[in-house]
């Protein structure tokens, strides 16, 4: 099998179809009955010069760039050139779909999403849609009639496609945050072996709002606890000035980076983190049994509120407004730091949500439609 991916715009959308690849990669699939895929299966189109393009090639994985842009909110003039270049990144992509020839495309979202997905469709190559988040946007519910199947990540997303293309399959999560020890992930990050650890971080921009009200509550929260802090690349210079007079005792409690790419271990070593609800929190958290505070953000489209409602009804998150950090996120912390009861239900709730297997369901899937293609194509 030979397949294309589309997918982007934040991590939750990339590491998804990463996690798949590599499940897909790996030999010993082979004795669960999953056929496997050579590395030059694999070709991924994707919007290019973003952050994308940068965990693709990180991965290994062969790239190809179109140029795209958004539409939902931007001005009547940046709509109309976008929607010019999506028009042509579709001639683009028909040619690099008929010149690499694959059984099936496998789509999370991103800018360069529409264009591969009707360009598929008019190379009648089918294509697979995975939702990460519970809510779709609009271009997903678009281009989902052009789907052979669509694989959402919880049962509160069939009602937003028909019936009969839907299929659950859970978040796929890298396979670090299922194998990970605390201990060992405390290690790796040179943290404390013991105490409360607090994992704080905006999504893979960062997050202004968090940032400002955590670093105003680190003299509060790291008596209590470590703390490890991805900041963002925007924000990291004003929190690195911002923090650099804490006492010695309590500056060596606190771990800065601007941004982490060794995230499963920043969430198997926490007991608590503090973060926005991209999609990732809906398989990563619950896979690392991670307890967390969610603050959705409020420009998103209303895609995070869903994602943190979902996690908060299972008992597994708690839920802040954007606009009541300042004055609620410290004591929320710090209760739940100091309730191991709380903790420890929170976990278990989390745990109870996590779906370990949701990347070998998704190979299957890819493969199901792929066989189903070629039986079609047969004489």
């Amino acid at each position: 099998m030979k397949m294309v991916v589309s997918g982007g715009g934040t991590g939750g959308h990339v590491y998804p179809a990463l996690t798949v690849i590599e499940m897909l990669l790996r030999r010993e699939q082979a004795a669960d009955g999953l056929p496997t895929l050579a590395s030059g299966d694999v070709l991924w189109i994707g919007s290019r010069g973003g952050m994308e393009e940068e965990l693709v090639r990180r991965a290994g994985v062969d790239f190809v760039g179109l140029p795209a842009g958004g539409l939902r909110g931007m001005s009547f003039v940046v709509k109309v050139r976008n929607t010019l270049l999506i028009l042509r990144s579709i001639g683009r992509a028909r040619k690099l779909l008929a010149g690499f020839r694959p059984q099936v495309v496998l789509v999370t979202g991103g800018y360069a999403c529409t264009a591969v997905t009707v360009a598929a469709w008019r190379e009648r190559i089918p294509v697979v849609i995975y939702l990460p988040d519970i809510v779709p946007g609009q271009a997903i519910r678009t281009l989902s009639r052009f789907a052979s199947c669509i694989l959402v990540t919880s049962e509160a997303s069939s009602r937003y496609f028909r019936g009969d293309k839907v299929v659950i399959t859970g978040y796929p999560v890298r396979s670090e945050i299922l194998t990970l020890e605390k201990g060992q992930a405390r290690q790796v990050l040179g943290l404390a072996a013991e105490g409360r650890t607090l994992l704080v971080f905006g999504g893979s921009r960062g997050a202004r709002s968090i940032n400002r009200a955590v670093v105003a509550g680190l003299r509060e929260l790291l008596p209590i606890c470590q703390v490890v802090h991805i900041t963002g690349r925007l924000d990291a210079d004003w929190v690195a000035g911002a923090t650099r007079s804490l006492p010695g005792e309590l500056l060596e409690r606190y771990h800065t980076y601007s941004y982490l790419h060794d995230m499963p271990c920043a969430l198997v070593a926490a007991d608590l983190a503090v973060a926005r609800a991209g999609a990732a929190t809906l398989g990563e958290f619950p896979a690392a049994g991670l307890p967390a505070i969610l603050v959705p953000y409020p420009y998103s489209g209303q895609h995070q509120l869903p994602n943190a409602q979902y996690l908060a009804e299972g008992g597994a998150a708690r839920i802040l407004a954007d606009e009541a950090l300042e004055r609620e996120l410290v004591p929320t912390a710090l209760r739940l730091l100091r309730d191991d009861q709380a903790l420890d239900a929170m976990r278990q709730a989390a745990q109870a949500m996590a779906r370990p297997d949701a990347a070998q369901a998704i190979a299957r899937q890819l493969w199901l439609v792929a066989r189903q293609r070629n039986a079609k194509a047969e004489p």
